[in-house]
């Protein structure tokens, strides 16, 4: 639960926010990590050192449900010359460590982020006579801290978020989130690290699915040269009820598909349900496993195949030509130069008392023939692999949701894969890899066009390639709530 009150009133735990200028006794007494983030509030809004706040009334390190310590709200004036509309300016705080205690984060140095490395933002448009800003966008960025803190996975400018409803509970088409840095909160230098500044930006899906096959950063700068879709600072409108591509109908097409043909997606992989089969291997041969499961216990990925797998959807949105696979034997690495942040766990990993199989004793075979498995909303990702992905060098995982599996699909150009030319199918355990030629990807598209219009589908629905020996099936979820899957 959360209380709304003034910042500068008594709560359960925060004394008054101090500006800049704040006594030296006082400010002492005051959490480090948050004097200075009151700080850049304070040069930003100079004229509100009291903003209201929704604080949470048991704070998280004492057992409460609300990651986020509180969200401050701010009222923005904007700037009606340059198309950027009064709006409500929502702050959180609680993702970067604000204490130094090690009560919520580890400290780990002044130079690196301090705990997760940023605070979230948000912009919602001011509606004419609103007096106070809305409440909702602080259980908004409680729900997505809350998958941070559960997760250990941090977001980065250009991620997506999807929300598949109203952020509002209303009856908006704004339904989803993108990420980018915020327009006017700078980096701030704490003494636990460093913190930067996230601005969540509703869209509608639509503008998601763009984002996806092609990547957020973007889809954000369309909008920002659409004042009623976000204009310079990105604010939310959620009574906007027409997509940019509604509004101008030529950004698709120039835009959009011409990034796609020459940028591919950044999107590197999923959770989903989908499954696995190794056709050329009988299924009472349980040997090495036959990839899903044997019985009802499947074989689990080890420590260093996770770590794989989560750098794989969480790091691949490589430009270069040659995008690289970590080697499956390669310890965890801080230093890599990837777009993202590594976590810090094996957010992937099972979290079964089931002994894990020790990495060593499982060898990487060679397949025949592979039976693909994938429920309606994974199968209409396809296209988007192969031709967003595969077709520009990269590579594209799926990782499952109802089970220790992941499936791979790699392109010739993609190092580090046990999957080659040679032997297209590989598994490592019950790690899929699949390497496609870009003459089978083109083959495959034209097979698959029908995926891209989910309206018409009816499922089940099954492609195959025998010369390839490969199988494709689409089928309903309740195919993967089965323990066998």
């Amino acid at each position: 639960m959360a209380e709304l009150r003034p910042s500068g009133a008594p709560g359960p735990t925060a004394p008054p926010p101090p500006g800049p200028a704040a006594p030296p006794a006082f400010a002492s007494l005051f959490p480090p990590g948050l004097h200075a983030i009151y700080g850049e509030c304070r040069r930003l809004y100079p004229d509100q050192p009291n903003p209201l706040q929704v604080t949470a009334i048991v704070k998280y390190w004492l057992g409460g449900p609300d990651p986020l310590d509180y969200v401050s709200m701010y009222r923005n004036v904007g700037s009606p010359s340059a198309n950027i509309p009064e709006h409500w300016h929502y702050i959180s705080f609680g993702l970067s460590d604000l204490y130094g205690d090690s009560r919520v984060h580890e400290f780990t140095g002044t130079d690196g982020p301090s705990g997760f490395g940023f605070e979230l933002t948000f912009r919602l448009k001011r509606e004419t006579g609103e007096s106070a800003p809305p409440t909702w966008p602080a259980e908004l960025m409680q729900g997505l801290a809350r998958y941070v803190f559960q997760s250990e996975n941090t977001f980065c400018s250009g991620d997506h978020v999807s929300w598949h409803s109203p952020l509002d509970n209303s009856e908006s088409r704004i339904q989803h989130m993108l990420l980018t840095e915020d327009p006017q909160l700078q980096p701030v230098q704490t003494p636990f690290g460093v913190v930067t500044f996230l601005q969540i930006v509703g869209v509608c899906t639509e503008e998601l699915h763009s984002a996806q096959q092609w990547n957020g950063q973007g889809i954000l700068e369309l909008l920002r040269t659409v004042p009623i879709a976000g204009g310079p600072w990105l604010i939310t409108d959620m009574r906007r009820g027409e997509t940019i591509f509604e509004i101008d109908p030529h950004l698709q097409q120039e835009r959009v598909d011409k990034g796609i043909e020459t940028d591919g997606s950044n999107l590197s992989g999923v959770s989903a349900k989908c499954a696995w089969d190794d056709l050329s291997r009988p299924p009472e041969d349980d040997e090495d496993s036959r990839s899903i499961c044997i019985g009802t216990q499947p074989r689990r990925l080890s420590g260093k195949d996770t770590e794989q797998i989560r750098e794989t959807l969480r790091r691949g949105l490589e430009i270069n030509s040659k995008p690289v696979l970590p080697p499956i034997n390669a310890q965890r690495q801080n230093g890599l130069t990837h777009d993202r942040t590594p976590s810090r766990k094996d957010s992937l990993e099972s979290d079964s008392s089931t002994a894990i199989v020790p990495h060593e004793l499982i060898r990487t075979r060679q397949l025949e023939s592979v039976h693909l498995k994938f429920n309606q909303e994974s199968g209409a990702l396809i296209p988007l692999c192969l031709r967003g992905r595969l077709l520009h060098g990269r590579h594209f995982t799926y990782k499952s949701i109802t089970g220790d599996m992941a499936i791979t699909f790699v392109s010739t150009g993609v190092e580090g894969a046990f999957a080659t030319e040679e032997h297209p199918y590989a598994a490592h355990g019950p790690w899929l890899q699949i390497l496609l030629t870009e003459e089978f990807v083109e083959k495959m598209l034209e097979d698959l066009e029908d995926l891209t219009s989910p309206e018409e589908f009816k499922l089940p629905r099954e492609y195959s390639w025998p010369e390839k020996k490969l199988k494709v099936s689409i089928l309903p979820d309740v195919v993967f709530d089965s323990p066998l899957h």
